[in-house]
């Protein structure tokens, strides 16, 4: 029995042994078998792709739509484990359209639907830009709550912690940080600067279908400013009646606990035409001092979610979804946490109120050929905050933030479009993102006000081995004074089912406006750092640069993948953080300027090999160089030499996924994340250290070259069958088995909070459970 939640994170293809024709028009039949042994095989998702019209197999493998409209569709059959193709299927107003459907195992999984290459569903092997999929498997393999501590396990992508009171979370893709990145939900960009700080802890992963991946800025349709690559987060949608239930329980070396509980349930109207999928979690994390100097590294945490994504069908032709999500939480580090945070020496503390909705109106017509798409969304965070330190009894903060996205899309599909089959799709969309955020205490009252109108073409040229896309970007950009114009050329090579070669050039840019960082106030030395931009910033520019060559196939039993993609992305006039000195008040001062440039480039390697669903290995390997093309000065100290090296990015990093099931009810994973060294800024205070006080610190700010790391964990589970519809897993393992861990953390109140490096984590045990359907 496979758990249908999971059966949605994957998209395989089928096989169709033949179609009769049965009394009862206007009606699909099926029945779902395995194709060696011919056993049913229940729960597989079968979807009308042209209605987006899905049910799930019963028990015995069999399923039925009624009141199917005359007409050809697309039949799409999932189930984790099992590899298909999409078929073809006539319906009549006189006749049933009946389908045996033989599946063949296939657990390398190349067959995803995914929609981040070119806005349409296609299959993750059509797809013009490579597309990597995270989905509900991977999660359970890393026992991952949240999507912070899941993006590790993908090659080119690399999470980190940048502040040791709090450890806010960023990720890397392609070693370009945080900011270059974009986060999207269901295709929309409502991640704010200000979201975006602790935005990847927030999100749970039970609120997660699958993540779709582009690195690099082959996703520009999504947004010039996806330098790095896009992170597309596709919630889950209701496919069937069913519900989960889960909770972890964590201890960090058996000192600091952390309790997780989940929730999900799906419920679908006996005819598809509406249906509702709920999630709820809530979390609660204890500090914990790695060190013993009375000050965290990793902060208090406690969070409540909750959300909903629904669908109601008007008619046979259109559909309208919505989807809200709700977040509370509060997060502190520092010391003395007894107390209030201006009675400590440093606290970080925010209490978020995150509110995001969105609404989408699909209609189809002439066969489903052509689409109409209306969507809107929005979030607004109530951000109440305190960073400060040394008794600072000034340091409160409050923000809000409101971000809106309105825009109509259309689709084509043509017989011809000068020379070839093709998929026209164009758009017009509309950003809006105002914020307000004051700190009396740092006598910062920043007030920002974001408008983007934006303006997408792309056509599709499908040939029998090649693909070709070409398509360009407008954006009227409120703090850039002319249009920018972003281009972008796909090319898919594809002569076999085992074979893809992609070449990809992309154009983007990064505005000069607030970032996360900026939001985020960290403490030196036990003084404020501030950040403010510099007269005449300009935008920065990017062209970029991918090849890859995708291969598949058997070997004798086992199933086989290998990508390998070369990448570069040339940055102009990218921007760097400089000390300028410090306020009335003591806080330090920084400004983000511009420099000459830089260049990132390199090799993403990504492995699978599978034995059926015995034993599955899944590894990737990132091997690059991130540099300014000039020497560009980090420190305010005259005495420090400049770096050509961007800081916080390793030349090599990778990890490994290995699952294997013995037995029908036992299974169990390794799962690894390497972390190859790299250069980060360490400053030193910039007061004088009280003789009598008890740890000492560097005399300079230096760029320390930090060891390599290797977090290595493993996770066991079995499953207990409670009765035909109900399951109880229990689950227990350890994260980080051999506590690769910083080692030479600052201490005390005059800590460089920024000084933090390496995995996010010490070692972790945890046990747990779920109960499904």
């Amino acid at each position: 029995m496979t758990l249908v939640l999971a059966v949605l994170s994957t998209a395989i293809p089928v096989y169709a042994v033949h179609v009769n024709p049965v009394k009862d028009g206007n009606t699909i039949k099926g029945h779902v078998i395995e194709k060696n042994t011919e056993e049913d095989l229940p729960y597989a998702t079968i979807l009308i792709v042209e209605t987006g019209k899905g049910m799930v197999s019963d028990e015995t493998g069999h399923f039925t739509f009624k009141n199917i409209p005359e007409g050809v569709y697309t039949l799409r059959v999932q189930l984790v484990g099992y590899a298909t193709q999409e078929k073809q299927v006539t319906v009549s107003n006189e006749q049933a359209a009946v389908l045996h459907i033989e599946m063949e195992e296939d657990n390398v999984v190349m067959e995803e639907v995914v929609v981040s290459a070119n806005r349409n569903e296609v299959s993750r092997k059509e797809a013009p830009v490579v597309v990597n999929v995270m989905s509900a498997k991977l999660f359970e393999t890393v026992n991952s709550t949240d999507l912070a501590k899941s993006l590790n396990f993908q090659s080119g992508l690399r999470v980190e912690n940048s502040c040791q009171n709090c450890a806010f979370p960023q990720v890397r893709i392609n070693g370009l940080e945080g900011p270059y990145s974009q986060i999207l939900i269901n295709s929309r960009p409502i991640i704010s600067a200000l979201s975006g700080v602790y935005g990847l802890e927030q999100i749970p992963t039970n609120m997660i279908e699958r993540v779709e991946v582009v690195r690099g800025g082959g996703s520009a349709l999504f947004g010039a400013n996806a330098v790095g690559g896009t992170i597309n987060i596709i919630t889950k949608d209701p496919v069937n009646n069913s519900f989960q239930v889960s909770s972890t329980l964590s201890s960090i070396e058996g000192k600091s606990w952390e309790q997780y509980m989940g929730a999900n349930v799906s419920l679908v109207s006996k005819d598809n035409k509406y249906g509702i999928a709920v999630y709820e979690t809530y979390r609660n994390r204890n500090p914990y001092d790695v060190d013993g100097d009375g000050f965290s590294e990793i902060g208090k945490l406690n969070m409540n979610t909750f959300g909903l994504r629904a669908y109601y069908r008007p008619t046979q032709f259109s559909r309208l979804n919505i989807e809200y999500h709700a977040t509370n939480e509060f997060r502190r580090g520092g010391n003395k946490f007894d107390l209030e945070p201006f009675e400590s020496d440093i606290t970080e503390q925010t209490k978020h109120v995150i509110n995001s909705g969105g609404l989408t109106y699909d209609l189809f017509w002439k066969e489903y050929k052509h689409k109409l798409s209306f969507y809107t969304s929005a979030q607004h965070v109530d951000r109440n905050s305190y960073y400060g330190a040394q008794q600072d009894p000034n340091a409160y903060g409050k923000t809000d933030d409101l971000t809106f996205v309105g825009g109509g899309m259309y689709v084509g599909n043509f017989d011809k479009v000068l020379f070839s089959p093709a998929t026209f799709t164009a758009g017009l969309e509309y950003s809006n993102n105002s914020m307000h955020d004051i700190m009396a205490g740092y006598n910062r009252d920043l007030k920002q006000e974001v408008r983007i109108a934006s303006a997408f073409f792309q056509n599709e040229w499908k040939m029998n081995d090649f693909t070709l896309l070409a398509g360009f970007r407008l954006d009227d950009h409120n703090l850039i004074d002319n249009i920018i114009f972003s281009p972008r050329v796909n090319m898919l090579y594809k002569p076999s089912e085992a074979f893809q070669g992609r070449l990809t050039w992309s154009t983007g840019f990064r505005a000069p406006q607030a970032y996360d960082e900026d939001l985020h106030i960290t403490a030196v030395g036990g003084e404020g750092v501030l950040i403010h931009l510099a007269d005449g910033l300009k935008p920065e520019k990017s062209n970029s640069f991918s090849g890859s060559v995708d291969l598949s196939g058997q070997i004798g039993h086992f199933q086989t993948n290998l990508l390998i993609e070369g990448f570069y992305t040339s940055l102009n006039d990218v921007f760097y953080l400089q000390n300028v000195g410090s306020d009335a008040q003591g806080n330090i001062l920084q400004e983000r300027r511009n420099g000459s440039g830089a260049e990132v480039y390199g090799v993403n390697l990504d492995g699978k090999i599978a034995h059926g669903r015995d034993a599955s290995l899944q590894a990737g390997f990132t091997i690059q160089r991130s540099r300014y093309k000039e020497l560009t000065y980090w420190s305010e100290d005259e005495s420090v030499a400049g770096t050509r090296n961007m800081p916080r990015t390793p030349n090599c990093y990778g990890y490994f996924t290995f699952t294997a099931a013995p037995t029908d009810n036992f299974d169990f994973s390794l799962s690894g994340v390497y972390t190859g060294r790299m250069h980060v800024p360490h400053f030193a205070p910039v007061d004088d250290i009280p003789v009598d006080f008890p740890y000492t610190y560097i005399a300079k700010d230096e760029l320390y070259h930090t060891p390599d790391f290797f977090d290595f964990n493993a996770k066991v589970n079995y499953t207990f069958v409670l009765g035909s519809h109900m399951k109880l897993q229990l689950n227990g393992g350890v994260q980080n088995i051999f506590n690769a861990f910083q080692k030479d953390l600052d201490k005390g109140t005059y800590r460089d909070s920024g000084y933090f490096y390496g995995p996010t984590q010490p070692r972790t045990f945890f046990i747990g459970f779920k109960i499904f359907n």
